[in-house]
């Protein structure tokens, strides 16, 4: 289970295939192998060993994609940060991993430089720059073009070995580092490949940030079977659909904000999507409109995939998708879930309680919190934090977070049952529910949206549709506020955090 092992494979026994493409760079399996030989002495070369952590700071590159292999093949660990971090965030994250090595580009150079004196681990002349760097700085293309051919020598890495440390995205609070080892991506790729139905001949497309851990669901299976992966620097809607049907892709992984914007797209068209075997969802639950539409539109493709970086997936397949609408579908094989109330007891089916898992892809912990890791991961179960049910099939429906319930007077009011609403009016596009003070009720909802393009609506008409509408009286909102936008992660995670804590603050508005 060395990882890079895979590269080795398709090297030698598949080498004219078409390995990956960014840009204007095709590259077969032999080429792109012998870039990651050549990045993987040019780290060893600056002295990283195995088990130390290298760091980078970039966005969707070919250099980044190349990196997670490098580290893979000289049993260094790989901590992929995002570009959008800056100052405490960055140097904070830097320090815990006590990385040795960073690799970044220019444009974010004065952002490294500025935390630069608090990272004692952290030499200059191991801080690579990857488009052209000057002492003290490390020139990467310049280093790696003179690095030796050939596979470094073996590292003598096992299957228990860590392969990265995914930081989470911030969405709930500080960040954590989630550590998975090299037996755990290869079951990614062994699990999720069958789930997709991938092949040698699948074409895989990704457009998100590849230092979110849901790209590791088709970029693990991708490499494992030898697949074409095609890596666009960022999410573009037209151009993915121009990409898709010049390239005949097969399958994509997206957000539901990426769907929606794909389906609101001018440049829509099913037709020039007809290659797609698999348009998966994962990161945040999809409104159910947006999945009927999506169903309607391009039969027989859909999957979701409900899960934690930690370490524990459910996938609706496509041949669910519709009989189970409404499900995030059940565990793969070899994995379990279960529903427990605050004892940990299980509860009968139909009945909401925490929902906690296990299974193949479960990680070591969180890097430095033993206590943290402990609270989490019970007797091998993860404690997701996330309410939800069973039904009588055994597959699984989100009711929503613990910590975005609302307390309304004593009432639990869940966001989603309202944001299901919400979403259902012609005008929305997306929407966010969250709760914010109440002289009487203590918390209330208040509901954000962000409206289709050319859509004309008022916040206090669409207050009254939702209010109308609604089950309960406990869920009406009390306030609509249209946004432009959403504020999002790397990962396309709207933060409900960045909406809810101006109103916390005490302020009357969002800003």
């Amino acid at each position: 289970m060395e990882l890079s092992s895979l590269l080795a494979h398709h090297a030698r026994y598949r080498p004219q295939a078409t390995a990956v493409v960014f840009e204007q760079q095709r590259l077969d399996y032999l080429g792109f192998s012998t870039r990651v030989d050549r990045a993987a002495h040019l780290l060893t070369a600056l002295g990283v060993k195995k088990t130390q952590r290298v760091a980078t700071l970039l966005p969707n590159t070919l250099e980044l994609l190349e990196l997670y292999w490098a580290c893979a093949r000289i049993g260094a660990v790989a901590v992929p940060l995002s570009p959008l971090l800056t100052g405490v965030g960055l140097s904070s994250l830097i320090k815990d991993a006590g990385a040795v090595c960073l690799v970044t580009q220019n444009s974010l150079l004065p952002v490294v430089a500025a935390v630069l004196p608090e990272l004692a681990t952290l030499a200059p002349e191991r801080i690579l720059l990857i488009d052209g760097g000057e002492p003290p700085w490390g020139d990467y293309a310049a280093l790696a073009a003179a690095a030796p051919e050939g596979a470094p020598p073996a590292a003598g890495v096992g299957p228990d070995d860590l392969f990265n440390i995914m930081y989470t995205s911030g969405t709930t609070g500080l960040p954590k580092g989630i550590m998975h080892s090299h037996r755990v991506r290869a079951m990614y790729a062994l699990l999720l490949g069958a789930a997709w139905r991938m092949t040698p001949e699948s074409v895989v497309l990704h457009t998100g940030a590849i230092v979110f851990n849901g790209a590791f669901v088709t970029l693990m299976p991708a490499f494992h079977l030898g697949a074409t992966y095609i890596l666009q620097r960022q999410f573009d809607a037209a151009a993915m659909i121009e990409t898709i049907a010049r390239e005949q892709v097969t399958h994509i992984m997206v957000v539901p904000a990426q769907i929606i914007a794909l389906l609101d797209s001018p440049a829509f068209d099913p037709a020039r999507l007809a290659s797609l075997q698999m348009i998966l969802s994962l990161g945040a639950p999809l409104a159910q409109p947006r999945k009927d539409q999506l169903n309607r539109l391009l039969p027989g493709r859909f999957h979701e995939l409900y899960g934690l970086t930690e370490g524990f997936v459910t996938i609706l397949d496509k041949t669910d998708a519709v009989r189970k609408a409404g499900s995030v579908g059940c565990p793969p094989p070899f994995s379990e879930v279960r529903i427990v109330d605050e004892a940990g007891h299980d509860v009968p089916h139909g009945q909401p309680g925490e929902i906690v898992g296990r299974g193949p892809f479960v990680m070591q912990g969180y890097w430095g919190k033993p206590q943290l890791t402990a609270e989490t991961l019970r007797f091998g179960w993860i404690h997701s934090g996330d309410i939800g049910y069973l039904d009588d099939d055994g597959y699984l429906y989100l009711v929503d977070r613990k910590k975005d319930m609302i307390d309304s007077g004593g009432v639990k009011v869940y966001p989603r049952d309202i944001e299901d609403i919400a979403s259902r009016h012609p005008a929305v596009a997306e929407v966010a529910v969250f709760g914010i003070p109440h002289e009487t009720w203590g918390e209330t909802p208040l509901a954000a949206v962000v409206l289709k393009v050319g859509a004309d609506a008022t916040a206090s008409g669409l207050r009254d549709w939702i209010n109308e509408r609604v089950a309960a009286r406990y869920q009406r909102v009390q306030e609509v506020v249209i946004l432009p936008a959403f504020p999002r992660n790397a990962a396309g995670k709207t933060l409900k955090r960045e909406l809810r804590d101006p109103y916390w603050a005490g302020r009357a508005k969002l800003i």
